[in-house]
């Protein structure tokens, strides 16, 4: 395992007319579990390229706790990675291709059995071990690819680009603990890469959050829904995502249309600004109580557990998750209310303040 280390990296596909991977100064730690969570064409893979040596950045240096690795080539650099779509050998039996990165690297024959089986067991592949890889399903072949990318104990990282991409959906949960678990047992250096923010919530000890080339925020999944520093954060993590709504800094108050909704906090001028608040903290009442903003209920989509509210403030939509229990109406005039300490406020869509109650007023 490794300290992997970013210094400048960053690459161009275009001679550096437009950068894919902005250059960017990053550590992942020795034996955490990254997620680099993002949408596609963020730059996840390119960056993942990079560490694995597949590509060459266009600028900066790469160094493996105190090796510099930049142009060291993949073989030298003692990474496992595992593809979105299978790599394996195909006429091998499950157990043949488990086996064959240890024995390519000489490992003891006990050793490579006492792995294989540990690997296998883990991911559920015992009962396929002496059948050819072609005979399995592309689900269960990604599930072996996967194995083969964690059964050595030496290697510096494990690199994992949207691995569970062809896997049955019901196997996915069962499979990312498993990766938890395997993780424990090993103490690998994980990164993996993901558009999917559950498989990146659950599986990772940290989420760092990839957009348009540039990490936006890193963080334990957590702090990532609670406190997003960046409105794509609130945006891509959640389901629905953060409401965002244009607003107005004047004497320290902040001011959605002629309504004040509250009082700024943080050393911010006047001027525009974006409130930022999750439906699970935006809250719906029927009295005029401040802050409180006028919205009109357009539509209630009843989840079971829970409902989600649409309503409009002026011209922009908002979503407020409520009880499911709560009535409401569609064309009803509510008055929605932020919880305390979970409205933020955005300049350049970078997290600059938030959102308290006006003065004697409580949460509602």
């Amino acid at each position: 395992m490794a300290d992997i280390r970013l210094e400048g990296v960053g690459h161009s596909y275009d001679g550096g007319r437009t950068w894919a991977l902005k250059p960017m100064t990053w550590t992942w730690r020795s034996s955490r579990a990254y997620a680099l969570l993002g949408p596609s064409g963020c730059g996840k893979t390119t960056l993942l390229n990079i560490i694995s040596g597949l590509l060459s950045p266009t600028v900066g240096r790469i160094w493996f706790d105190d090796r510099e690795v930049t142009a060291v080539p993949t073989a030298g650099r003692n990474i496992a990675q595992v593809f979105q779509f299978p790599v394996l050998y195909e006429e091998m039996s499950v157990y043949d291709n488990l086996a064959f990165p240890l024995r390519n690297r000489k490992y003891p024959k006990a050793e490579i059995d006492q792995r294989v089986r540990r690997v296998s067991q883990l991911l559920g592949l015992d009962e396929h071990l002496k059948r050819r890889s072609r005979r399995l399903d592309p689900g269960r072949q990604q599930i072996v690819s996967l194995g083969r990318g964690l059964v050595r104990s030496e290697v510096a990282a494990v690199l994992l680009d949207e691995p569970l991409t062809v896997v049955d959906p019901a196997l996915k949960w069962t499979l990312r603990s498993k990766l938890k678990e395997i993780h424990r047992d090993t103490g690998h250096t994980l990164i993996y890469v993901t558009h999917d923010q559950t498989e990146a919530l659950t599986f990772a000890d940290e989420v760092v959050v990839l957009n348009e080339g540039a990490i936006v925020q890193a963080g334990e999944p957590a702090e990532l829904f609670l406190s997003p520093a960046h409105e794509f954060v609130g945006h891509f993590i959640g389901s629905p995502g953060m409401n965002v709504v244009p607003a107005e800094i004047a004497d320290g108050l902040v001011k959605v249309g002629g309504t004040d909704v509250g009082q700024a906090v943080g050393e911010l001028e006047p001027g525009p600004v974006h409130i930022g608040v999750r439906p699970e903290f935006a809250r719906l009442g029927a009295g005029e109580t401040s802050p409180g903003l006028p919205v009109r209920v357009t539509s209630v989509d009843r989840m079971g557990a829970y409902n989600l509210v649409h309503v409009q403030a002026g011209d922009h939509p908002m979503i407020a998750k409520t009880e499911a229990d709560a009535r409401f109406t569609p064309d009803a005039v509510e008055f929605l209310h932020f919880a305390p300490d979970r409205a933020f406020l955005f300049r350049d869509a970078v997290r600059c303040g938030s959102i308290a109650p006006l003065d004697g007023e409580g949460a509602p």
